[in-house]
């Protein structure tokens, strides 16, 4: 075979490992959210690989993606577990993402795009039409695509990474808040007023609109994992299955029930 042969299809072969480790992050985001996959539990390389009839290579790769977003701890000649952050790491956290957010917007009122701010602008008409149609994750989803797209818009590629971290970091907590504090009036007002200042390319304004938006974002975090650390204060290493069999594209194709749900 020529060499140049070989050397596609190692990288074809890359590709659709790498496609099918996202893909298996995703999943398992979703059922840590679920909370199918609760804080301080193992992820049974083994077992879940088999459940979700995949090799354990792929799946290892997504368990470091999710280590990566601090969703996930590593230990050696362990199984990972489920990170379970103090209410002290994720209150300094929030402090950095609040303050990353509003320069975020400030400078995307300066830099973005008409085609940026129409795009931010049509993710606040998506949530507005699904927001009683589809599930609360893939809901939230949409709405961290939003602050995402404002970051992104700050045209500052450094802050947008750093925003990304603490988003990554924060992904459990803020859902946790998010479906404690689920009210379509609220959130789709809050995100208008982002809209209408990013539209109207005024700093301050989405300053105070971000800021209104996520005052109550640290509050309703703490409180959320307070109330899991009281009703779970010892939550350890209990294993358990994820969600079901991935489809990828170098095994058979399954359903994915939980994606249908």
């Amino acid at each position: 075979m020529p060499i140049g042969d070989v050397r596609q299809r190692w990288a074809f072969f890359r590709m659709t490992e790498s496609n099918l480790a996202e893909q298996i992050a995703a999943q398992l985001r979703r059922d840590i959210l679920r909370g199918k996959l609760l804080p301080g539990s193992s992820i049974k390389e083994r077992d879940n690989a088999a459940e979700m009839g995949v090799s354990r290579t792929p799946l290892r790769e997504a368990i470091r993606i999710l280590a990566t977003e601090g969703l996930v701890e590593l230990r050696p000649a362990r199984s990972p577990i489920v990170s379970r952050p103090s209410i002290k790491q994720i209150s300094d956290q929030v402090e950095v993402l609040l303050a990353v957010e509003k320069l975020s917007g400030e400078l995307a009122c300066e830099r973005a795009t008409d085609a940026e701010i129409a795009a931010i602008s049509a993710i606040v008409d998506e949530m507005s039409a699904k927001y009683h149609l589809v599930d609360p994750i893939d809901m939230f989803e949409i709405d961290m695509t939003f602050h995402s797209a404002i970051a992104r818009a700050s045209h500052n590629i450094p802050l947008a990474e750093i925003h990304a971290t603490f988003l990554a970091r924060l992904w459990r907590a803020r859902f946790l808040a998010a479906v404690k504090r689920r009210n379509r009036e609220r959130v789709i007002d809050h995100h208008t007023h982002i809209v209408d200042a990013l539209k109207a390319r005024d700093p301050d304004g989405i300053r105070a609109a971000i800021g209104i938006h996520l005052a109550r974002l640290a509050e309703d975090i703490v409180e959320a994992i307070s109330e899991e650390f009281t009703t779970s204060p010892d939550s350890g290493p209990v294993s358990g299955p994820v969600s079901g069999p991935i489809s990828g594209p170098d095994i058979p194709a399954k359903v994915d029930n939980q994606a249908a749900e």
